[in-house]
């Protein structure tokens, strides 16, 4: 057999009706396109992030107006904010912040949405967490830690201390050992 070559395919990525996400076979005509809208949300969105990074890292501030991006980048850029940097603690839990800075002892984390769906504050606590984790950084030392999401227009805003973040820290430090326990073959029956 001679197969066809498909130049135009990177390896391992899939289509958007790929039968690895067989799930399509299901749907009807709305739902069909419902999904992909929200995948097209999905790729925005992922624009949207490396646009507004590009910015940060620039200097770039956007027209002052209340908008989720303008306001995210202006205030990362003004409070001199790394934006997508990765925290690790462990192969088993790391993320990257969208926007994070540290400045005499206080801690700042904000986050760009782009969805509708309303965002949780969890995300940016377990960033914070992994932020301590990582820079040996004691929660209780901390000036202060404020966490921002950036969505439909709107600031939300929140701060954390030492009592929101170490219990988060331990659960990170326990369910790690607990996976790396699980992969090093002690539960192979699984």
């Amino acid at each position: 057999m001679r197969w066809n070559e498909h130049t135009n395919v990177a390896a391992g990525s899939h289509a958007f009706l790929s039968p690895s996400a067989y799930h399509w076979l299901r749907y009807d005509q709305d739902k069909i396109l419902d999904v992909y809208a929200n995948h097209l949300a999905a790729v925005r969105g992922t624009q949207l992030h490396a646009f507004a990074a590009q910015c940060i890292m620039l200097g770039q501030k956007l027209p002052k107006r209340n908008l989720t991006l303008n306001m995210y980048v202006n205030d990362a850029i003004g409070y001199r904010m790394q934006p997508e940097q990765v925290l690790y603690f462990s192969p088993n839990c790391y993320g990257t912040a969208d926007a994070i800075s540290f400045r005499q002892n206080f801690l700042r984390v904000h986050d760009l949405k782009t969805g509708v769906s309303e965002a949780s504050f969890d995300q940016l606590l377990i960033y914070s967490a992994l932020f301590c984790l990582e820079y040996d950084i004691r929660p209780a030392s901390l000036k202060g830690c404020e966490a921002r999401i950036y969505q439909n227009d709107d600031v939300r805003i929140e701060t954390f201390d030492a009592t929101d973040i170490v219990p988060v820290m331990d659960k990170i430090v326990w369910f790690d050992g607990l996976i790396t326990e699980f992969k090093e073959g002690e539960h192979n029956g699984y």
